[in-house]
């Protein structure tokens, strides 16, 4: 096994301008580790901070990145970053710890057009949507694994892991449901999380304001052919306003066991978070409480040889206990009491990839099966069910629905051209097993070494949840007769980059129909969900990095400057005044500007971050009952790192950051304020094993 300390070492960059997926490939040939200075670009396509994990290490764009061949998730076959025909964004783990983030939440905020709004401080719940998406619209995975939540969107994001334990995060901008499935609806989230490759353990420990404080260790360790990674971390704060205090739990657990040329992965996660939902659906009711609880184990193998079989399994339960009134002696005459909603997740799936004379043909198939039990989602049950884990809840409703899907893929590439096409059919029991049909096409063409162009068609579905079908409160009345949102996107951009500079520009266009949204019209007071029959919308994204640190080797204190930017417009047909409460309620304007510089003292570097949003939409305000319109803003945020050197036995980190350094008071989501100035430490410690 590589050292440690070898890691960190800078060596020579070696550059390859095609990439194939073949047994000959160059990468089997020289049959070595190999340290690619080109392809590191692909681990940073958005924010251009370029920091290695050691402070002394060249911090430039050029940053070494242990490889064999860099694969993303863009296609149902194994493809490279240089391959790929559509806008992938990686964050990487350099980029996570220079970031002025503390979960993974707030790392989310910084890359391009992508939209978190926080229902409560440090992302203990956060609705995520990608290119003017809903927060349903998005799949979230974990290691390639589906963890998406059928009850709400607003469960997505309950993943049993923290940053500490995150490698790097793929993101996939655009229709996936013919790489991931259905409900792959605007974008997917995937996150990849550390193999138990490196013998080593960590421990972290933070705190800040208001009472933040987050304790965590992480074990990596590989014993003959198993690599095991172990993370457990605990979190928890009083809250910046009322009603804002969290706690949260997370165990994780990711082995590979290594036969032969075959590589068994498993994973097993659990995660609690308990918060105050301060105006969680509606400010009319300030005082709402949430708990809930998340099991997730799956397994899942790959085999050696030509041809790559991929088959998988996986699991994931879901509780969740909202209470409308969180001290039951303030409830109002009316309130029945909690709701509670356990949601189960079943699937099985398999990937076959056969290369051959004329490209790489993919097949495959899954079936996900998805159940609810709860005491208002789903239909009535004929005896009520004890809710586990609750002392007084029952389940007097239950649902149930199966989903099965096959594919087909071809991708080829003919020395320049990377084409790849391939069509999933979709049948599902919600919908009488009609039988649905996705295709898509992705295309990319390398004009030069440093040019290269995209375009991409593709069409997607997404289910209603079982929150849209059956959800009836005080402000909302759901819709059993929904039908699935469906939409066809293209897309198009170009590519340019060398050593110091990394440019990307690119647009799309998309045409939605019966697209899912909680809605009013002027003089009701009840959100209802419905079909809205058509919707286009369309958008322009840039992002560019420059590294400073490479195109004047002689100046030594500003590091890198990155810019990305998004503007997004959605047209839709529908009566004036209508109130949308996701659909519409969309980032019109993004922009990210960041700058990493020294300060002239060994192994300390600044990094900053501004963030510019002007949102489409608003709110209804509760104390006036006027219609407010959502204010732009600019929030900043500033972190002050510090790496020395990496010894061969333990590696140190420290920082203090400052997000909303200038205390900007802004609501992204209804009238919830975020938190103003708030000021966190934190030190983390890798040991050798």
């Amino acid at each position: 096994m590589m050292k440690r300390k070898e890691f960190y070492e800078t060596k020579k960059e070696v550059f390859f301008k095609n990439w194939v997926h073949k047994n000959y490939a160059v990468f089997n040939t020289l049959n070595r580790q190999i340290k690619i200075g080109f392809l590191s670009l692909a681990y940073f396509t958005c924010l251009g901070y370029h920091l290695t994990l050691a402070g002394n290490t060249t911090d430039s764009i050029n940053t070494k990145i242990r490889l064999d061949e860099i694969e993303i998730n863009a296609r149902r076959g194994p493809a490279v970053y240089s391959e790929a025909g559509r806008t992938v964004t990686i964050l990487s783990r350099a980029q996570i710890e220079s970031l002025p983030v503390q979960s993974v939440q707030d790392l989310l905020r910084y890359a391009m057009s992508i939209d978190v709004r926080e229902r409560g401080p440090l992302g203990v719940q956060a609705d995520i949507s990608v290119r003017g998406g809903s927060f349903d619209q998005v799949m979230v995975l974990l290691n390639g694994i589906n963890i998406s939540d059928p009850q709400t969107g607003h469960h997505t994001l309950n993943l049993p892991i923290d940053l500490a334990s995150v490698e790097r995060v793929e993101i996939l901008n655009g229709p996936a449901a013919r790489v991931y499935g259905p409900n792959a609806f605007s974008g997917a989230i995937n996150f990849i999380t550390n193999s138990g490759k490196w013998d080593e353990a960590t421990v972290s420990i933070s705190g800040g304001q208001n009472r933040l404080y987050n304790l965590g260790t992480t074990i990596a360790y590989g014993t003959g052919s198993l690599n095991s990674f172990l993370a457990v971390n605990k979190g928890g704060s009083d809250g910046y306003i009322d009603n804002t205090d969290f706690d949260v739990f997370n165990i994780y657990y990711h082995g590979q066991l290594n036969i032969d040329q075959q590589k068994l992965s498993f994973q097993s996660g659990y995660t609690e978070k308990t918060f105050g939902a301060n105006a969680f659906y509606s400010a009319r009711f300030p005082d709402q409480f949430e708990n809930t609880r998340t099991f997730f184990n799956s397994i899942s193998m790959e085999s050696g040889g030509l041809v790559k079989i991929r088959p998988n399994l996986y699991w994931r339960r879901h509780h969740d206990r909202f209470e409308l009134f969180r001290d039951m002696e303030g409830a109002e005459s009316w309130y029945p009491g909690h709701n509670y909603h356990m949601t189960d997740v079943f699937g099985a799936g398999v990937n076959a990839s056969i290369p051959w004379v004329l490209g790489t043909t993919s097949i495959g198939g899954e079936m996900r099966g998805e159940s609810v039990w709860s005491n208002v989602l789903g239909l009535p049950m004929d005896e009520p069910v004890k809710a586990p884990g609750e002392s007084d809840g029952y389940f007097t409703r239950h649902f149930s629905r199966n989903n099965f899907s096959i594919f087909v893929e071809h991708a080829w590439t003919i020395k320049a051209l990377n084409i790849s096409a391939g069509v999933l059919m979709n049948q599902n029991s919600q919908l009488g097993f009609g039988i649905d049909w996705f295709p898509g096409i992705d295309v990319s063409y390398w004009f030069t070494h440093n040019l290269k162009w995209m375009a991409a068609w593709n069409q997607a579905l997404r289910l209603p949840t079982f929150t849209d079908l059956f959800y009836s409160g005080p402000t909302n009345v759901g819709n059993p007769d929904l039908k699935p949102e469906k939409a066809s996107t293209i897309e198009s951009g170009f590519r340019w980059r060398n050593n110091w500079l990394d440019i990307q520009q690119g647009g799309f266009y998309r045409i939605g129909e019966n697209l899912i949204d909680w809605g009013r019209i002027p003089g009701e007071e009840i959100y209802t969900t419905s079909n809205i029959n058509r919707i286009e919308a369309w958008g322009i994204e840039h992002a560019s990095s420059i590294s400073l640190s490479e195109a004047i080797p002689d100046q030594k204190i500003i590091k890198n400057i990155s810019i990305n930017y998004s503007y997004i417009n959605q047209d839709k047909k529908a009566d004036d005044g209508y109130e949308s409460a996701y659909v519409l309620d969309h980032l019109k304007h993004k922009m990210n500007v960041g700058l990493v510089h020294g300060i002239g003292v060994n192994h300390v570097t600044l990094s900053w971050n501004a963030q510019y949003q002007e949102r489409e939409g608003g709110f209804t305000s509760s104390s006036t009952g006027l219609y407010q319109s959502y204010q732009p803003f600019w929030r900043t945020d500033l972190r002050i790192n510090w790496q020395p050197e990496v010894s061969s036995d333990y590696a140190l980190h420290a920082y203090a950051e400052i997000a909303n350094l200038f205390d900007k008071k802004y609501a992204d989501l209804g009238e919830l304020y975020q938190p103003g100035r708030w000021f966190r430490m934190g030190v983390r410690i890798n040991f050798k094993l």
